[in-house]
């Protein structure tokens, strides 16, 4: 029976992953971050900056089609020496990130400017009923808190450097990953990373977005050290208990970043039971390793916990924290984003009953206001909302960058705000290069139907809880995809052979009407 049901879930997965993968790719081409010149929509349209990068890029295809001598360095340079190139390209754009965040380092507004806010003044009573009513922001409060104490820094500067940290962390976290699971895919991985981290400003916005990241691509990590053939049964634990561990920070840090955690004990639980035999003891591994993995996670989750409710840092009521359902919700009302009447509400209703009550009570109204009809039609504009923007939502947040949105121009640091400033010059260049990257990434993965490896399902079965989730809870801005971001990079990589060879065949299915070789070739 558990073996039907692992069949069964495996095909669901595949299909399920198709329609979300194509939908979203859909959403991402017609995106308006990817109009050239005046951009009416946005009002950020491109300059001359995206114009002369595009003809450059042009002129290289063209003497790569045209020229022998230049195909053939190209071919030796990407290609057959890829792993030197990839990695020379990936230390330059660690010093351009690095460059970047020494040059450009400004306060944040929203939710990071509140926790960078409570590291200076934790007795107001702003502050104080800000974290009681935001009480999922306190693991980030203290953690912050911890490296000021170890660090004695409290500036935008050192945090932000933090945040390049980590964010590299999850780079190299991901490539190794990806070199344990196939080595082959490796270069891939790397030029996929480059590009990613050449259009990710998010590296000057400390906050959990991606602050997360190490963690995800950590227990991602883990999970791939313990399911190695090449690891002794000492390392596997290790393995295991860094998987657990770092599975319960992930939920104190942004719960929504456990979904891939799931991905892999529902893929995990499911697999072991089909090969489950009560005469072979061997088949009882992956059910113990499981069971131990629960054990972990319920004891650090106590641990952690205890740490946290016991904090003595801010003064807090826990009892004002905003309940579950109120993000639920907030994610039927308007574009399925922020909703500022229900916040407010629920920063004046004193008692959690209230709250609970409130928040259903608009939660049904909202549902009944769209029928069934208008409520699946709101869905696949808010999945559009929630997915669409490969700029990960830049400077849509209110307040995003605490300084004059419209910059000067003097010094490199003017240059390079008017890339990521809201009235910048060469923000809208920004956005059609992170649209463009966003786009590449998401074709290779919506024609990598071929790949059934275990690990790209299991990947594939987290970004369907991640797109649900956001269907489901608070949306309409893509900022929420960072955290699944390590899902999409390493599986991007893993199926990068499966995806050309389907483009391939695509190809010559349009020129020649048939998914073999030319007309004229038979096949012997």
């Amino acid at each position: 029976m558990f073996k039907r049901i692992f069949k069964i879930m495996n095909s669901g997965t595949l299909i399920l992953f198709s329609f979300f993968i194509l939908l979203t790719f859909f959403f991402a081409l017609t995106s308006s971050n990817i109009i050239l010149g005046d951009n009416q929509i946005t009002g950020a349209g491109t300059t001359f900056f995206t114009t002369v990068w595009l003809i450059i890029l042009g002129a290289i295809v063209i003497c790569f089609k045209t020229f022998k001598k230049v195909n053939r360095f190209m071919y030796y340079l990407f290609i057959k020496q890829r792993l030197k190139t990839a990695t020379i390209l990936l230390l330059l754009v660690i010093c351009g990130q690095v460059f970047f965040v020494l040059t450009v380092h400004p306060a944040i507004g929203f939710d990071a400017g509140a926790i960078h806010q409570a590291l200076t003044d934790r007795t107001s009573v702003e502050i104080k009923a800000y974290y009681s009513i935001n009480y999922n922001n306190l693991p980030l409060l203290l953690l912050q808190n911890f490296f000021v104490q170890l660090f004695a820094s409290k500036t935008w500067l050192f945090f932000d450097l933090l945040t390049l940290l980590f964010v590299d962390l999850s780079m190299l976290f991901n490539l190794i990953s990806v070199a344990i699971v196939d080595r082959s895919r490796l270069a891939t991985a790397i030029y996929l990373h480059v590009g990613w981290l050449l259009v990710f400003p998010m590296i000057i916005v400390p906050y959990t977005d991606t602050w997360v990241l190490p963690i995800v691509s950590g227990y991602l990590l883990c999970y791939c050290i313990a399911k190695s053939k090449k690891t002794n049964l000492l390392i596997k634990l290790l393995a295991i208990i860094g998987f657990s561990i770092l599975l319960v920070a992930a939920y104190f840090l942004k719960p929504s970043a456990v979904i891939g955690g799931i991905a892999i004990g529902i893929g995990e639980l499911l697999f072991s039971l089909s090969k489950l035999s009560l005469s072979k003891w061997r088949s009882w591994y992956s059910l113990g390793a499981i069971l131990f993995s629960g054990v972990v996670i319920l004891g650090s989750h106590q641990m952690i916990n205890q740490r946290i409710t016991g904090q003595k840092y801010i003064q807090v009521d826990q009892s004002r924290a905003i309940p579950a359902i109120h993000f639920i919700s907030m994610g039927v009302s308007g574009d399925g984003g922020y909703n500022p009447k229900d916040a407010l509400a629920m920063a004046q209703i004193p008692t959690k009953a209230g709250r609970t009550a409130y928040s259903r009570k608009m939660l049904v109204k909202r549902l009944k206001n769209k029928g069934f009809f208008g409520y699946i039609s709101f869905l696949f504009k808010k999945h559009q909302a929630n997915t669409a923007d490969g700029s990960f939502a830049w400077v849509k947040e209110g307040h995003f960058i605490a300084e004059n949105p419209k910059p000067s121009k003097h010094g490199w640091a003017g240059q390079l705000k008017q890339f990521i400033y809201l009235y910048g010059t060469r923000l809208g260049d920004f956005r059609f290069a992170a649209q463009l990257w966003w786009i590449i990434l998401l074709g290779i993965i919506a024609l990598s139907w071929r790949d059934r490896r275990s690990f790209v399902q299991i990947l594939r079965l987290a970004l369907i809880g991640g797109f649900i989730y956001l269907l489901i809870f608070e949306g309409g801005r893509s900022r929420y995809l960072i955290q699944f971001l390590p899902y999409f990079l390493i599986m991007g990589a893993l199926t990068f052979k499966h995806s050309l060879q389907t483009m391939e065949e695509l190809i010559s299915f349009l020129r020649y009407g048939n998914t073999g070789n030319k007309p004229g070739n038979k096949k012997k």
